[in-house]
């Protein structure tokens, strides 16, 4: 048996402790190695999965944007549309009203002339019949007021010329109104003659002062 003390048996095992520290140094090495290749390794996975969660952070980010920019334009483009809406409703309300308004008063000015044609009617049964009255429609658009007019001729007048003709010319205005055009002779008192026609829309009165003015006016 070999004694421990012997020189050969102490280098044996001082050198079997060198290889078990050598190959324990050399596992802890490989160990510290593998640790900092799978530590560099995760880093990398680290950084690339925060990468490319920041890469796709920044792609939602700019989707959303771009959702949001859509919407709004979608959201102002069907305000515009109300908008446009409200304003054709109220143009067509207020062309409704204007075409009422226009109705009413073609209405109103039928049945002013309506209410003329009778007085123009009663005029000519008591002046046409009786004092030899004669009444004429005439159209002539230089004259002052443009359309249809009419004329009214006495006759018997003159003492000494029951023929000669006394013209008076009248015109209606777009509102009904009589508008005197001419007379012939022409007659001082015709625009109080107008003023007071224009007021009570007595046209055989009217036509009754007019004869005697004429009258007045051959015998003086």
């Amino acid at each position: 048996m070999t004694s421990i003390t012997d020189p050969s048996m102490r280098d044996r095992f001082t050198s079997s402790l060198e290889e078990i520290r050598n190959n324990h140094l050399k596992a802890y090495a490989e160990i510290i190695d593998t640790i900092s290749e799978l530590s560099h390794n995760h880093r990398q996975f680290v950084n690339s999965a925060v990468g490319k969660f920041q890469c796709i952070n920044h792609k939602k980010k700019i989707a959303l944007k771009e959702k949001r920019r859509a919407i709004s334009e979608v959201m102002s483009e069907i305000e515009e549309k109300e908008m446009q809406k409200e304003d054709i409703i109220l143009k067509i309300q207020k062309h409704k009203e204007e075409q009422m308004k226009r109705k009413d008063l073609i209405e109103s000015q039928n049945r002013a002339n309506k209410d003329r044609l009778r007085n123009l009617q009663k005029a000519r049964l008591v002046f046409q019949d009786h004092l030899g009255l004669e009444i004429r429609t005439i159209i002539d658009k230089t004259q002052m007021v443009k359309g249809e007019k009419l004329q009214f001729i006495f006759r018997n007048i003159s003492l000494s010329d029951q023929d000669s003709a006394y013209v008076i010319t009248m015109g209606i205005k777009e509102n009904g109104s009589y508008q005197i055009v001419s007379s012939d002779p022409a007659l001082e008192c015709l625009p109080i003659l107008e003023s007071r026609l224009q007021e009570t829309n007595n046209l055989p009165a009217f036509l009754a002062n007019v004869r005697k003015e004429f009258i007045s006016k051959a015998r003086s």
